[in-house]
């Protein structure tokens, strides 16, 4: 096989995240020595996924009697992608993502917070939102408790960064144990004014650690704010499950595409002995993603060490990098991230009729 045939082999080998062809993401292939050098280029954050796409490529050619080797040079260019209405993307913010669930409880803020380093560390430039006004917690989690951000104009906050991510809440500006005894309107607008007045830098992805919930500030973020897609957070708990499906209905009706389902608590993991079993119920999420057509992005398990290290300021993907649980917040980011990047979450809903009667 001489160097075209290879690239055009390469090229039609399917990625299993974008679930279609390479194709034109392949922009060269040569071969140096006993090996074939292919340059790739995603639209999602790549690193970390060479090894994975290396495999698949090295089967597909040696089927097709390829004897060489195989070496991949990823590159990542994330784009700005579609958002709802007439609503158009932040000047320096390519995509938001709203990180929701219907109730709370469910571990929607430690998952947020897990995603956007996992998305961080895999090259992408990423920012992180708490817009939990009653009750913010990335301060504590992304280890900033007492830290308050700083303004160069009096007009905008620059946001505070940790672990690679910028990070803005109300928990930065207010008392910790002041309660916001605030009203709705009052509460969308602090929002607004976290979102529109916070100095973010370049951003490929701000996540939105949203509030549980469909209320007002819901409504807010997905009316006024140009949301590229949102992941739906729930346990197998059955009453979880029908609190996350009003969440994921409320998106698909203010026609913000839902990139997907994590299952969270799918299993609790004994600290002691290691055993592990269906506290909360098995495949609910499972069920869920089948019954709306989105995909489940991954589970992961009710473990202790999630929470304790949250608490303590280092969430996993930054306190135990290379561990199992890391791994796989790394492989739900890869996932939503990719999603986007193919466009199946813009793609075509049916129609949903919704009254008021």
């Amino acid at each position: 096989m001489n160097a075209a045939e290879l690239r055009a082999r390469i090229a039609a080998v399917v990625d299993p995240l974008l679930a279609a062809p390479l194709g034109a993401a392949v922009t060269s292939a040569e071969i140096v020595g006993r090996d074939v050098v292919a340059a790739i280029t995603l639209g999602f954050p790549v690193g970390g996924y060479e090894p994975a796409l290396t495999e698949r490529i090295a089967q597909a050619l040696s089927a097709a009697g390829w004897g060489g080797g195989v070496r991949l040079e990823l590159h990542a260019a994330i784009e700005a992608h579609a958002v709802q209405g007439n609503l158009q993307p932040l000047p320096s913010i390519r995509n938001i993502l709203a990180i929701a669930s219907g109730k709370g409880g469910v571990g929607k803020s430690t998952t947020a917070a897990n995603l956007a380093l996992a998305l961080a560390r895999q090259g992408a430039r990423v920012g992180l939102l708490d817009a939990d006004i009653y009750g913010p917690s990335q301060p504590l989690m992304m280890g900033l408790a007492g830290q308050r951000p700083t303004t160069q104009d009096g007009k905008r906050l620059n946001p505070l960064r940790a672990y690679g991510v910028e990070v803005m809440s109300i928990g930065f500006l207010v008392d910790a144990e002041q309660p916001m005894v605030w009203r709705g309107p009052m509460v969308t607008q602090a929002l607004t004014q976290l979102i529109g007045e916070t100095l973010w830098g370049e951003l490929d992805y701000l996540l939105i650690d949203m509030p549980p919930g469909t209320g007002d500030t819901q409504l807010t973020i997905s009316q006024r704010v140009p949301v590229s897609g949102a992941i739906i957070v729930t346990t197998p708990q059955d009453i979880a499950l029908a609190d996350a499906r009003k969440g994921l209905m409320m998106f698909r009706k203010v026609a913000v595409p839902v990139l997907g389902i994590v299952e969270n608590m799918a299993t609790h993991i004994c600290s002691q002995c290691g055993h592990e079993e269906h506290v909360f119920g098995a495949g609910g999420g499972a069920k869920m993603a089948a019954q709306y057509g989105v995909p489940l992005l991954g589970s992961l398990p009710l473990d202790i060490r999630i929470r304790e290290q949250a608490d303590g300021g280092r969430p996993t993907v930054v306190a135990e990098p290379d561990g199992r649980l890391a791994l796989a917040f790394l492989d739900i980011a890869r996932r939503a991230a990719a999603r986007l990047a193919a466009g199946v979450a813009t793609s075509p809903f049916p129609a949903l009729s919704v009254s008021d009667d």
